[in-house]
C-alpha cells in the first residue's frame, strides 16, 4: 500500500487519455483508461504470425483515429506470450501479447499489449490498470490530462 504523501506526487490522467505508441508508429490514439480493466489491449487486423530468428514475431495493421479506416499503420513486434482474454461480454479467446513503448504526459514505458480487434468498442485502445499502476492516479471524472492534438479545421465547400 502507497502512502498518501506518495499518491500525491504521482501525476493525475483522465478516463481518456490522448497518448503515442512510438515504437508501432503511431503518433497518437485515443485510449479509454479502464481501471476496472486488468490487461491493455489495442485494436489490430489482418494479424499474421511468424518466427524470425527462431522467435514468435507478429505483423499487424492498426487504424488510430476512432471509426476511420485512414491512416493505417502496419506495425511489426515480437510476442512476449499468447493469454486468453475475457472480453467485457464475457467470452475468452487467445489472443498475442506485444511489449511496446507508450507515450503518455512525455513519460514513456513499456507496456503489455494483447491484439484484438475493437472495431466494435468506443476506442481503438484500452489502457488496463498494470499499464499505468505506480505511474499516475486516475480522474475518472476528467479527460485528457495531457491535453488535446490540435484538430484540422475542415475547409468551407465551395458552390459553383
Amino acid at each position: 500500500m502507497q502512502s498518501g504523501k506518495r499518491l500525491r506526487e504521482l501525476p493525475t490522467i483522465g478516463w481518456r487519455e490522448w497518448i503515442a505508441l512510438p515504437d508501432l508508429g503511431v503518433s497518437r490514439i485515443k485510449a479509454k483508461v479502464d481501471t476496472g480493466a486488468r490487461s491493455s489491449s489495442i485494436h489490430a487486423f489482418d494479424v499474421e504470425q511468424y518466427h524470425r530468428h527462431g522467435e514468435e514475431w507478429v505483423k499487424f495493421k492498426i487504424h488510430p483515429a476512432q471509426r476511420k479506416s485512414l491512416p493505417e499503420i502496419e506495425a511489426r513486434s515480437k510476442v512476449l506470450e499468447f493469454r486468453s482474454v475475457r472480453s467485457s461480454s464475457g467470452k475468452a479467446t487467445l489472443r498475442p501479447v506485444i511489449v511496446t513503448n507508450i507515450m503518455l504526459l512525455g513519460v514513456v514505458w513499456p507496456v503489455e499489449l494483447t491484439l484484438a480487434n475493437r472495431d466494435e468498442m468506443g476506442f481503438r485502445m484500452l489502457l488496463g490498470r498494470e499499464a499505468f499502476r505506480g505511474k499516475f492516479l486516475v480522474d475518472a471524472g476528467n479527460s485528457y490530462y495531457g491535453g488535446k492534438p490540435k484538430r484540422k479545421k475542415k475547409s468551407p465547400k465551395r458552390h459553383e
